[in-house]
C-alpha cells in the first residue's frame, strides 16, 4: 500500500468526525427564491431530469468525489454507487492517483460501475499531478478503469500548500488541461474543491474548450483545514499552519457560481461547497447552475448504511421539489426564471467584481433560451 492510498483514509476519517467547515459561509443566505402561491402545476407535474456534460440525469444532483484508493472505502464507493444507480444522479470518486500508482487499489474504484451500470461516473485526476507529468496516458487510465462518462481535473492548490507532503508547482496545468479537453474521448470536468473558482479561471478553462465545471466554492469542507488538522494529529501542531487561511480564503460558493455563469453562459456548471439539503441545491440551480453537488453530507449519511444514504438523498430530492413546486418550476432549469432576490454582501461583492445583478438575472434567462432551443437542457 502506497502512503498516498493510506492518506486517503486519513482524509476520510478527519472528514466523518467534522469540524472541517470554515467560519466562511457559502454566502447562499443573501439568496431569496420568490414563493409563489398560485404557481398552477401538481407536485407530479414537477420532472427533475437535467443534462450534464452532454448526458441526461434523472434529477440534478451529484455527489462529487472524494473516496476511493484504500481498500477501507472500498464499500463506501459502492454503497454511493449503488444510490446513484438508484435515484439516476451522477456520481465522482476520488482522486485515482493511489489506482495508478498502486494496480491493487483500482478495485476500490472500478467497484463504482459494477454496482451503478447506468449512472453518469466521473473519473478525477488532481491538477498538481499533471503539472508533474501526468497527462493523457493516465487520464485515459482514470477513464477506463471506472468506464467512466467524464473526468475530472481537481485544482486544491490550497490543499497542496499546506499539506505536509504538498506539491507546490502548479505552472502548466492550463496547457496540459489543454490537451486533455482536445484528445480525451469523453468530456473533461474541472473542479476545485472548497476554495471556488473564479471568473478568470473560467474564462481561461474555457478558452481552451473545457465546458463543464464544478465551483465547489468556499462555505463546505474545507480541505485547507483538513490538511491542518491532520497535521496537528500527527506533530501536535501543523507543519505548514494556515491560521486564517483556513478559515476565510477562497470564493464563496454563490459568488463563485454567478461568476461561473456570468464568464461561461454555454458551460454546464455544478453548484457545489456547502449544499446541505434541497433548498440549498433549488438556490444554487437558480443562481445559474446546472445540478448542485454535495460531498461529505453523503460519508456521514452512510453511517446508518446504505440505507442512511437514501433516505438522505430521497429527502433532498422532495424538499428540492417542494421549492420548485413553490416558485412556479416544472423543470430545474425553469428556476433561472423564476423571481429571485439577491442582497447584502453578495450583493456588494457581486457588484465589486463588476456584475450587475439585474443585467445578470436577465442573462439567465436568455441562456436558457438558447439551451433549450440546442437541446442541450
Amino acid at each position: 500500500m502506497t502512503f498516498t492510498s493510506a492518506r486517503k483514509l486519513e482524509h476520510i476519517d478527519i472528514v466523518r468526525k467534522g469540524g472541517v467547515e470554515p467560519q466562511e459561509t457559502t454566502l447562499l443566505e443573501y439568496v431569496r427564491i420568490v414563493h409563489r402561491s398560485l404557481p398552477e402545476a401538481n407536485l407530479e407535474d414537477i420532472d427533475l431530469s437535467v443534462k450534464l456534460c452532454g448526458r441526461e440525469l434523472g434529477a440534478p444532483l451529484i455527489i462529487t468525489g472524494m473516496t476511493g484508493g484504500h481498500p477501507d472505502v472500498e464499500p463506501i464507493n459502492a454503497a454511493i454507487a449503488e444510490v446513484a444507480e438508484k435515484f439516476g444522479i451522477a456520481m465522482g470518486v476520488g482522486s485515482q492517483r493511489a489506482a495508478i500508482e498502486d494496480s491493487s487499489m483500482i478495485h476500490t474504484f472500478s467497484v463504482v460501475r459494477e454496482r451503478a451500470p447506468h449512472a453518469f461516473i466521473v473519473a478525477n485526476l488532481g491538477g498538481a499531478q499533471l503539472a508533474k507529468g501526468y497527462g493523457v496516458k493516465e487520464a485515459l487510465k482514470a477513464v477506463e478503469m471506472i468506464r467512466a462518462d467524464a473526468i475530472a481535473i481537481h485544482l486544491n492548490i490550497g490543499q497542496e500548500l499546506f499539506q505536509d507532503e504538498g506539491d507546490t508547482k502548479f505552472s502548466g496545468v492550463l496547457e496540459k488541461v489543454a490537451e486533455l479537453v482536445e484528445e480525451m474521448p469523453v468530456p473533461v470536468i474541472v473542479k476545485e474543491v472548497g476554495t471556488g473558482l473564479s471568473a478568470e479561471d473560467i474564462s481561461a478553462l474555457r478558452s481552451v474548450g473545457v465546458k463543464c465545471f464544478d465551483v465547489a466554492g468556499l462555505g463546505g469542507t474545507n480541505w485547507i483545514k483538513i490538511e491542518a488538522l491532520r497535521s496537528k494529529a500527527k506533530h501536535g501542531a501543523p507543519l505548514r499552519d494556515p491560521a486564517s487561511i483556513a478559515d476565510l480564503w477562497g470564493n464563496p460558493t454563490a459568488i463563485a457560481i454567478v461568476e461561473a455563469r456570468n464568464a461561461a453562459p454555454d458551460a454546464y456548471i455544478i453548484g457545489s461547497g456547502g449544499l446541505r439539503d434541497g433548498h440549498d441545491v433549488a438556490k444554487a440551480i437558480a443562481l445559474g447552475a446546472d445540478v448542485g453537488g454535495f460531498a461529505a453530507p453523503a460519508l456521514r449519511a452512510l453511517s446508518a448504511g446504505r440505507e442512511g444514504l437514501e433516505r438522505y438523498v430521497s429527502q433532498i430530492l422532495y424538499q428540492l421539489k417542494a421549492a420548485m413546486l413553490m416558485s412556479g418550476s416544472k423543470r430545474p432549469q425553469d428556476l433561472w426564471l423564476a423571481g429571485i432576490t439577491i442582497w447584502g454582501r453578495l450583493k456588494d461583492e457581486l457588484e465589486s467584481r463588476g456584475i450587475n445583478i439585474g443585467s445578470y438575472l436577465n442573462s439567465r434567462a436568455m441562456t436558457l433560451l438558447w439551451r433549450r432551443r440546442d437541446n442541450d437542457i
